[in-house]
C-alpha cells in the first residue's frame, strides 16, 4: 500500500523524530514564526528529505522585503541539499532508472511538474500548466513541507531528484537547484545557436548565475568576459573562468561577442549586450524577472545581424542533472564552496535574510540544526 515503505523507512531512520520545524513567512516586516508539523508518510513517487544545508536566493530576499508578492503564510527557500529519510511505494526513480533509497544524499528541482500537459510534452516543464514551486506555495496541510527553510522537505511526485556524492561539500551542492541549474539552462539556450568551443562569451552580472555561467562556458572552451560594476564580483569572475573582466562603464564599444548572457536584469546591460552581439550571435536573457521599463530594441539591428534573443526562466530537469555532473567533476577547480559565506541556524532565519540583503557574499547558508 502507498506509504507503507515510507512509514517503516522513516521510523527506522530516526525513531525519536516524528516532527519537523518550518519557518513561516507571514509578510514583510514580520519576523518568521517557527511551526512544528508532523512528519508525513510519503505517498507513491514521493520522498521525505532531511535538509543538510539551505541557501538564501535573491528572490527569498526580495519576497521578505516586499519587492515581490507571494501568498502568505508560506515557507520560503528553494535551494538545498539533504538526505532521504523516507520513501513512498513505489519509490521515485532517478533519471537512470534506479529507485531512490533511504540514506541517499540528493538535490532536487525547485519546480514540480505534472509531466503530461502540453508544456511538459514540449520540453518546458518549468512552465507546466499545474506548476508548483518550492518556496513559493501558500502553507497548507496538503503540502506543509514545501520550502527549504525547514528541517525537512517533502518532494512530491513530479520533482526531479538527483543523487549527489558524499564528498562534495554542501555549500557547493545546495545552490545547484536554482542559480547553477538556471545558468546551465542559459548556456543550453545559447548552444542551440552557437557552439561554445572557441566562442567569445560576454556574461553581464556576477551573481551566482553569472559566475556559474562563466565557469560552465569556460569549461566548454569559450573565451569569457564578465561585466559587473562591483570590483569584488569582477575579481570572482577571474576565479570562475573569465579571462577578462570589465566595469560596464568601461566597455570597449568595438568588442563583439558570439554569445551574450545577461544575469543582471539591468536594462542598460541588456541594451549594451545587444549592441555587442556579433553577426549570427545569441543573446540570452535570464536576469529580468521583475517588472521593468520597456527596452528599446532596434529591429533592423536584430534582423540584419541575424540575432537570436532567448528568454530563460528557471530550468528543465536535464539542466539540474547536467549541473550536478558539472559540479562533481569541477567543483574543486572553481571556488564554489567559497560562495557560501555566513551561516545561520534555522531559528535565526531573519538574521540570515538581513545578511543576504547586504550582498556581502554570493550566498548565505541556513543550517537546520
Amino acid at each position: 500500500m502507498p506509504g507503507a515503505h515510507a512509514a517503516s523507512a522513516g521510523v527506522g531512520q530516526d525513531r525519536d523524530q516524528q516532527s519537523a520545524t518550518v519557518m513561516l513567512f507571514r509578510g514583510p516586516g514580520l519576523p518568521h514564526a517557527p511551526r512544528t508539523v508532523r512528519l508525513p508518510s510519503p505517498a507513491g513517487d514521493e520522498a521525505l528529505v532531511a535538509i543538510e544545508l539551505a541557501t538564501v536566493c535573491g528572490s527569498d530576499v526580495h519576497t521578505s522585503l516586499g519587492h515581490r508578492v507571494e501568498p502568505t503564510p508560506l515557507v520560503l527557500g528553494h535551494e538545498a541539499v539533504g538526505r532521504i529519510v523516507a520513501l513512498g511505494d513505489p519509490a521515485p526513480r532517478y533519471s537512470d532508472g534506479r529507485p531512490a533509497e533511504v540514506g541517499d544524499r540528493v538535490v532536487w528541482s525547485l519546480a514540480v511538474r505534472c509531466g503530461s500537459c502540453d508544456r511538459c510534452a514540449r520540453g518546458i516543464p518549468q512552465k507546466c500548466r499545474s506548476l508548483r514551486k518550492f518556496g513559493h506555495e501558500r502553507f497548507q496541510r496538503a503540502w506543509e513541507l514545501s520550502g527549504m527553510f525547514a528541517t525537512h522537505a517533502l518532494l512530491p511526485a513530479g520533482s526531479a531528484i538527483i543523487p549527489v556524492p558524499i564528498d562534495v561539500p554542501s555549500s557547493v551542492l545546495a545552490p545547484a537547484g536554482c542559480g547553477i541549474a538556471t545558468a546551465r539552462a542559459g548556456l543550453r539556450a545559447a548552444e542551440r545557436v552557437v557552439g561554445l568551443d572557441g566562442a567569445s562569451v560576454l556574461v553581464t552580472g556576477g551573481g551566482l548565475i553569472g559566475l556559474a555561467a562563466c565557469a560552465m562556458a569556460s569549461e566548454r572552451g569559450a573565451v569569457v568576459t564578465l561585466s559587473d560594476p562591483a570590483p569584488g564580483r569582477r575579481s570572482l569572475g577571474l576565479d570562475f573562468g573569465a579571462t577578462r573582466v570589465e566595469d560596464p562603464g568601461d566597455r570597449d564599444p568595438a568588442a563583439e561577442y558570439d554569445v551574450v548572457i545577461d544575469a543582471s536584469g539591468a536594462g542598460s546591460a541588456l541594451a549594451a549586450g545587444l549592441d555587442a552581439l556579433a553577426v549570427g550571435g545569441a543573446a540570452v536573457w535570464i536576469g529580468s524577472v521583475f517588472p521593468s521599463a520597456p527596452l528599446p530594441v532596434a529591429a533592423e539591428r536584430v534582423v540584419r545581424g541575424l540575432a537570436t534573443i532567448t528568454g530563460v526562466h528557471n530550468y528543465a530537469p536535464i539542466d539540474l542533472e547536467d549541473s550536478v555532473a558539472f559540479l562533481r567533476r569541477s567543483w574543486s577547480r572553481f571556488p564554489f564552496a567559497e560562495l557560501v559565506g555566513a551561516r545561520f541556524p534555522l531559528d535565526d532565519l531573519d538574521s540570515a535574510l538581513a545578511r543576504a540583503a547586504e550582498q556581502r557574499e554570493v550566498r548565505v547558508g541556513v543550517v537546520p540544526g
